[in-house]
């Protein structure tokens, strides 16, 4: 997947939202799916912000920088739409929410400073994640030097893939506040909290949790259509058992029945595969 790739690209729909202030802490805990009370500073998690049906708005990764400071980096952009909605819920908190405009990049690599959650902060503020894992090693820059990264569409076509291949969703605008945490498999990312208190969406999210209401769940399908979109329907036979949530062709991550019979799978009138998911992206 990432032969004849460059070693360096441009990741441009990734966007930056910084958090900063005294009440920066309290104010994502109270916003946000996960627990940021548990992140130490230098570390990373995966989060969500849901709305008040427990679907999911935003995906997102959310880095303790320092007491005080953290930054939300968005995979699917949108960093100023989410910084606008959130600025309803300040009051009279502490807390600065704003653009973070420094560029963003990828590697298909091991991170050399960063590992798991743990971020490496060099002395000029260049930030490195470990976007991937084990058998699908990435890493993602943010500073200095992302800049110089290659324009590359064929290589950010390939970051998106393994995304959705890690487990990772990538959700168009049409797709927001369609699925739940659950839905979406954020839990095999860890990317929500059961017992940190509340949050928007919290109860949905608890009482599906605890009661064992989930009836559907994430599956990676391979074979997907160049044309295809997603909200298209996954057929088993001529019955529509779900629809995919997001789309990378050939992958695409659907939603579907936790229990299904063994038929064909088809998109538009195509057979797909179902694959088992790579591990390892859990943070």
């Amino acid at each position: 997947m990432t032969d004849n790739l460059p070693n360096h690209f441009t990741l441009p729909d990734t966007g930056l939202l910084r958090l900063q202030g005294a009440d920066a802490e309290t104010f994502a805990q109270s916003q946000f799916a996960n627990d940021v009370a548990a992140l130490a500073p230098g570390q990373w998690q995966w989060s969500c912000w849901l709305n008040a049906k427990g679907r999911v708005l935003d995906v997102f990764a959310l880095a303790r920088l320092a007491e005080g400071d953290l930054l939300l980096i968005l995979p699917d952009g949108g960093a100023q739409a989410l910084g606008q909605a959130l600025q309803r819920f300040v009051f009279r908190r502490k807390v600065r929410l704003a653009l973070d405009l420094r560029p963003v990049s990828g590697h298909f690599g091991a991170a050399t400073g960063a590992a798991g959650n743990q971020l490496a902060i060099s002395d000029d503020e260049v930030i490195e994640l470990d976007w991937g894992s084990s058998t699908l090693p990435r890493t993602l820059r943010i500073g200095a030097g992302a800049d110089l990264a290659a324009d590359d569409p064929a290589a950010c076509r390939s970051w998106q893939q393994a995304d959705l291949r890690l487990g990772l969703p990538r959700l168009t605008a049409q797709q927001r506040e369609t699925w739940t945490a659950q839905q979406l498999g954020l839990d095999r990312l860890q990317g929500y909290s059961v017992r940190k208190g509340c949050y928007p969406g919290q109860e949905i999210v608890a009482r599906t949790h605890f009661l064992g209401k989930a009836k559907r769940a994430t599956v990676l399908l391979h074979g997907v259509a160049p044309d295809i979109t997603a909200g298209s329907a996954v057929l088993a036979g001529e019955r529509e058992i779900g629809q995919l949530a997001c789309v990378a062709p050939p992958y695409a991550l659907a939603v579907l029945p936790l229990e299904r019979d063994e038929q064909t799978l088809l998109v538009a009138g195509s057979a797909v595969q179902a694959q088992p998911l790579v591990e390892g992206l859990l943070r």
